[in-house]
């Protein structure tokens, strides 16, 4: 019962994908994990029950998608809950009024929001630092620091943590490592393999992967961290319900092939975006260019659908224009459905953030971010060339 991944060691990803945590259903033989939209359980008796006593608490769909996570990380213990923020409001939680966190200064502009405007005021203290730089990282821990909160690569900036360094330095101080892994996924990335202690998800993003969800996660192999987790999950109740869940499990199984497709797609606009008079930047691992390109082809297996760049001169005008140009590329929030996205952080997911914080790190206000979808590339190109015909 619950997130623990039990497929047998050594399975291969796609494998894991289909099969972990999804056996078929004992009573039918459903070769699909059923929905089980139901909020409590009828006991045979007082406290004779079958293992399932309220849906808050127990719900098998959720549990084989907790397991599912689980394995794809590589971890003992996955978690889900009702949104990536969700998730790491519950992992705040297991820390104290007093406690100090380093965070690097460019995450998704939700989670700084949390940090900066919620738990603040609960007595957590938060210092944002360039997690490019693990000697820096070191320099910002304290006495009290209990957590170091990283995303990598970021968003949108697309900067790289060296995850065996940090994580190293922060084991020697007990600080607990968490890196975001939403942008590249387990097929890419499996931070705790490089030495992090937990691993965080915004579901609604690539795992699921069809923009029709919201949900979050967070997966761990420490015994005394799990136990914290499964009691605030439960406690503070920031649960997902069953049909999002299913409808993830129904997202992950394609984990893998989605996500070369997304990066083959992301890997040729990125070069064509870098050969355009029209742009000033181009920020993807994947390109050679790429001050921490060597850093993104040691930890990871690839580089992700993501891209940003800085259209023109960099200004709002300039985003606006090349924003409003774009037919295919849908102007939204939110990013890795199978469908391409255009966003413009700096007035949707990165408004929280004050303006002299984003240009101090170089978030030009016409910055662009690319959600790149599994649509023929040729199609996405020309959209892109129109769209820049704009500046």
């Amino acid at each position: 019962m619950g997130g623990e991944s039990s497929l047998t060691p050594g399975s291969g990803f796609s494998t894991r994908a289909v099969h972990a945590g999804q056996e078929p259903d004992p009573t039918t033989g459903a070769v699909v994990v059923p929905l089980y939209q139901t909020s409590t359980y009828a006991q045979e008796a007082l406290g004779k029950h079958k293992g399932y006593e309220y849906g808050r608490t127990h719900n098998p769909t959720r549990f084989a998608l907790e397991r599912n996570l689980a394995a794809l990380e590589g971890g003992r213990h996955g978690f889900c809950f009702a949104s990536g923020l969700a998730a790491t409001t519950t992992l705040l939680q297991t820390l104290s009024a007093g406690d100090h966190v380093v965070a690097g200064n460019n995450l998704y502009g939700g989670t700084y929001r949390l940090f900066d405007r919620v738990f603040k005021r609960f007595g957590l203290e938060f210092s944002f630092v360039s997690a490019q730089d693990p000697d820096q990282v070191e320099r910002a821990f304290g006495p009290r620091t209990r957590m170091l909160f990283v995303e990598t690569p970021t968003n949108p900036m697309m900067q790289l943590t060296d995850l065996a360094a940090v994580s190293e330095r922060a084991r020697r101080r007990n600080v607990c490592v968490v890196v975001d892994n939403t942008f590249m996924t387990p097929y890419l990335q499996r931070p705790l393999e490089l030495g992090a202690q937990v691993v965080l998800h915004s579901v609604t993003k690539y795992l699921n992967g069809h923009s029709d969800m919201i949900g979050g996660a967070l997966v761990t192999s420490d015994e005394r961290l799990a136990e914290q987790l499964r009691f605030l999950q439960n406690a503070a109740g920031a649960v997902p319900g069953p049909m999002d869940c299913w409808l993830a499990l129904r997202g992950t199984k394609t984990l893998a092939v989605r996500m070369q497709r997304h990066e083959e797609n992301a890997r040729t606009l990125a070069r064509f975006l870098a050969a355009q008079p029209q742009v000033k930047a181009v920020l993807y691992p994947g390109l050679e260019s790429h001050p921490q390109h060597e850093l993104a082809r040691r930890q990871a297996s690839g580089f992700g659908g993501m891209i940003s760049f800085i259209p023109g001169d960099g200004s709002l005008e300039a985003g606006r224009r090349v924003s409003g140009r774009f037919r295919l590329f849908a102007r939204a929030e939110s990013l890795g459905g199978v469908e391409s996205l255009v966003c413009h952080p700096a007035s949707m997911t990165h408004a929280s953030v004050p303006r002299e914080d984003r240009l101090s790190i170089g978030f030009a206000d016409g910055l662009l971010r690319l959600s790149v979808g599994i649509e023929d590339v040729e199609d996405l190109r020309a959209d892109v060339a129109q769209a820049l015909q704009s500046v």
